[in-house]
This record gives C-alpha cells, sequence and structure tokens, in this order.
C-alpha cells in the first residue's frame, strides 16, 4: 500500500511538471490601464461584462445575455487559463453554456484574436483581467541584465 502512494504521487508530482503544464510560463508585466483600453477598442463589451468597464444603459450585447469576467470562476483558477481563455476560448467550454454561446459544431463564439491582439495587448489585457479574478497567485518571470564576461 505504501509502495502504491509513494508511485501515484510521485506520477501525480511528474504530471505537473510535463512539457504541456504551464509551469514557468509568464508574461512580462502589463499595464491595466492600457489593458482596459484594449477591452474596449476590441469590442471585447459586445459579448462580456467586467467591473471597471461602463457600457450604456441602452447597450446591446452580441449575445442573448453577457458573459461575466472575474471573481471565482471554474474555467479560470489559474493565471495560465486566464491566458488561454482570451487565446483559445474553445479550450474549455462546459456544456452547460447556453447554445447561444457557442457555434454549431460547439465552440466558443469568440472572435479568434491572435492575429489581431499584439503581444504587448495581450499582456496589458491580461493585467487588466487577472486582478478580476480570484486566480492561485503565480510567480512572474524577472527580467535581470546580465553582464557578458570576455576572456581577458
Amino acid at each position: 500500500m505504501q509502495s502504491l502512494i509513494i508511485v501515484v504521487g510521485t506520477a501525480l508530482a511528474l504530471v505537473g511538471c510535463g512539457p504541456n503544464s504551464s509551469r514557468g510560463f509568464s508574461l512580462p508585466e502589463g499595464d491595466p490601464v492600457l489593458g482596459a483600453q484594449n477591452f474596449e477598442k476590441f469590442r471585447c463589451t459586445d459579448c462580456h461584462q467586467v467591473e471597471g468597464i461602463d457600457v450604456a444603459e441602452d447597450h446591446e450585447y452580441v449575445l442573448v445575455r453577457p458573459v461575466p469576467i472575474g471573481g471565482s470562476s471554474a474555467s479560470v483558477t489559474t493565471y495560465g487559463e486566464l491566458v488561454t481563455s482570451i487565446i483559445n476560448p474553445s479550450h474549455k467550454i462546459t456544456r452547460r453554456q447556453p447554445v447561444s454561446m457557442t457555434t454549431d459544431n460547439g465552440e466558443s463564439k469568440m472572435r479568434n484574436m491572435n492575429d489581431i491582439l499584439t503581444v504587448t495587448e495581450l499582456v496589458d489585457l491580461v493585467a487588466f483581467l487577472q486582478p478580476k479574478y480570484k486566480v492561485e497567485p503565480y510567480r512572474t518571470s524577472e527580467y535581470r541584465l546580465y553582464e557578458l564576461r570576455t576572456p581577458e
């Protein structure tokens, strides 16, 4: 029994460090103010509601009802999942989603922004959205300048 526990524990630890894990992935620090501007610029308010972005009383959403962003979300619990939900919105769609939020083949109706958003705009958008979610804390990458050593 003890051997089984050790084997299962080791396997779970290795799976978390596998090539498909998001460990070690982080974007540079972004500007949340620019992220809020990007949220409006790319018309995310056509389908989403988020604290800090006001829309007109008569605003018409593309979907039957707006998709709220933030809080405790079952689909966004980590930094990596937040980034993934922007660059690959069909990655994790629950079967409980109303038909009005998905295409006929079951994919998200969210526009694919991968060829439109620059990396900087994505970084800023994530910086704006991340504080809205209750996500697990992550360790950001430290970017340091290194001095090259040259042989004397």
